[in-house]
């Protein structure tokens, strides 16, 4: 009962990842691979808080989040000046950065060693600490996520995200400044995917900076497209996909060393077989990388 508890609460924390990222990708056209870097940036804050300041549960998340948020903009302000293959590479770069910083500042970070001890959350004085109690306040997260990001989608604000995945140059032309708007919305994934890593750290009271990888950063790009970018109900069937699948190879009997290696073989297949025959995933209104409307738009624009 306990493993289905924790693969739920795989589940709902990979939720919250993709539901960021897919602020980006699915509704913003804007491929990002530094996700995992804001990820482990927020679970590295609320853990140093906690060990070392003894600061409650609710206010690290706060400061987590916080402090995600202008990571995101730091990165993005220089970072969304560049276009399509270029940002890729740029956040690809920071991604690589921020696994460096964490992996060589020994004494805050711990290094390789990684954090041990981190408390688990305190709320109004109640301790969280079991399976069952884990798995209600990352639902509650996700939720809260899910309800964040429906209302920007909804809102004037998430048109014009849609506006500058179709066409940014019209999205300019409209009179938008495309620039605050990708920038602010890179803000907002950056503080959403914190939320994961303050619950992915007390959860599980130890990281280190192998969780936080480049591999990780696809892995998430993985959920939303395979669950459908553009839609938020996209990343909840990718995590429960790509969460939940790989696990049934567990129960086929392989050895860990090679059941590890089917897992990312399976992974990449589901990604390249989604890439060209469901570019939209399995409930997306989005095909990644719109390939077709930006041929037709290449060539409106060669005619004007």
């Amino acid at each position: 009962m306990e493993y289905l508890l924790h693969i739920l609460i795989l589940i709902g924390i990979y939720t919250i990842l993709s539901l960021s990222l897919n602020l980006l990708v699915g509704y913003t056209g804007i491929l990002s691979i530094a996700h995992a870097a804001f990820y482990g940036i927020g679970a590295y804050i609320a853990a140093l808080l906690a060990l070392k300041l003894q600061t409650p549960f609710l206010l690290n998340i706060i400061l987590a989040v916080a402090g995600t948020s202008i990571f995101g903009l730091l990165v993005g302000f220089p970072s969304l000046r560049l276009r399509d293959d270029y940002f890729v590479i740029a956040t690809f770069a920071f991604q690589i950065i921020t696994f460096s910083i964490l992996n060589n500042l020994v004494d805050f970070t711990g290094g390789p060693l990684g954090l041990p001890g981190i408390p688990q959350p305190v709320i109004f004085g109640y301790e969280i600490n079991s399976h069952q109690e884990f798995l209600a306040l990352t639902l509650l997260f996700v939720l809260l996520t899910f309800f964040i990001c429906k209302k920007i989608t909804d809102a004037p604000f998430g048109r014009v995200l849609k506006a500058i995945r179709e066409d940014e140059v019209f999205t300019k032309a409209a009179g938008k400044n495309v620039s605050a708007f990708k920038l602010l919305v890179f803000m907002i994934g950056a503080g959403l995917a914190a939320i994961a890593g303050v619950i992915y750290a007390t959860y599980i009271t130890y990281i280190d900076p192998t969780s936080f990888t480049i591999m990780e950063s696809i892995f998430i790009i993985s959920i939303v497209i395979i669950g459908g970018a553009g839609s938020l109900w996209g990343p909840v069937v990718g995590s429960v996909v790509l969460v939940a699948l790989p696990e049934l190879l567990r129960f086929i009997g392989l050895p860990n060393s090679i059941a590890a290696n089917v897992r990312q073989i399976l992974y990449g297949s589901l990604l390249v077989i989604f890439m060209m025959w469901r570019p939209k995933g399995f409930v997306g209104k989005y095909e990644f990388g719109n390939i077709k409307t930006k041929i037709k738009v290449k060539k409106n624009n060669s005619m004007i």
